[in-house]
């Protein structure tokens, strides 16, 4: 295994295009991270309360037209 500063050093290095590809990859890896924990959570329901509230506001009007 890698330090991080190991990976940082290794990147420093990398031709353009090359850290291009994994400027590119990284943000596709991250995305999808994210995307699986935003998934994990509302499976969980832990978003349900900031949709109630959402709902409840737009009920009464408390909403900002954008």
């Amino acid at each position: 295994m890698y330090t991080v500063r190991e990976i940082e050093t290794a990147i420093m290095t990398l031709p353009t295009r090359e850290f291009a590809e994994l400027r590119e990859w990284f943000y596709e890896r991250d995305a999808m991270l994210w995307d699986r924990q935003f998934e994990e959570d509302v499976q969980a329901g832990r978003l349900s309360k900031f949709a109630e509230k959402a709902i409840a506001d737009y009920k009464v009007g408390k909403v900002i037209e954008l």
